[in-house]
């Protein structure tokens, strides 16, 4: 089984995209998005695609438009991850067979994300949220409602997130950084699948 954790790879660049991911991969992160402010990245997502798209889920995030959706679909992609709500994105990206992680932070957030068929939902930032405000949110969701917390999240607080009630976790610059090594995000990589196996309730 994946693990609930989503690989950010914001500002990698296509020269370097494969061999960063596949250090991502190697460490056991399955799910990998290239946020769509870093430089060319849907030339970043079809090289993904192509190296990896058997045995990875491989989008974009930072998506902010129906248009993006589909640029992104075009490139092989199978992962939508928006910083926000936007029904239309959501309902876009359902109809083209896509994962949808819309970004949200309050309960009206959350239920138009799940009405317009978010996958799951992705609390962003989760360090401005809190741990208590995302039990609050937690509360009322339907059960198996997916909630992934991003911004803030890492190996020295997964377990008081996990304990509070998130699914999973979005890993952005405690994975990468631009111009680190894959040997290095492969070292990152690893010590955050540990801390969140260790972290299991």
């Amino acid at each position: 089984m994946s693990l609930p954790l989503i690989g950010i790879l914001r500002g990698v660049t296509p020269t370097d995209v494969v061999e960063i991911a596949d250090a991502v991969l190697a460490a056991g992160i399955t799910q990998i998005e290239v946020p769509l402010n870093s430089p060319e990245p849907l030339d970043s997502i079809r090289l993904l695609v192509d190296a990896f798209g058997e045995r990875a889920v491989i989008g974009a995030g930072t998506v902010l438009t129906t248009a993006q959706v589909r640029d992104v679909h075009a490139a092989g992609g199978r992962l939508i991850v928006s910083p926000n709500c936007r029904p239309a994105v959501i309902e876009e990206t359902h109809r083209l067979g896509m994962a949808s992680w819309p970004g949200i932070v309050t309960p009206s957030e959350a239920f138009d994300a799940l009405d317009a068929g978010a996958t799951g939902l992705k609390l962003f930032p989760a360090v401005q949220v809190g741990l208590e405000g995302m039990k609050a949110v937690r509360a009322v969701l339907p059960k198996g409602t997916l909630l992934y917390a991003v911004g803030g999240v890492g190996v020295d607080n997964f377990a008081e997130w996990r304990t509070a009630g998130v699914d999973g976790a979005g890993l952005g610059s405690a994975l990468y950084k631009p111009g680190q090594s894959a040997a290095q995000v492969g070292q990152q990589a690893q010590a955050l699948v540990d801390a969140w196996q260790a972290a299991r309730q």
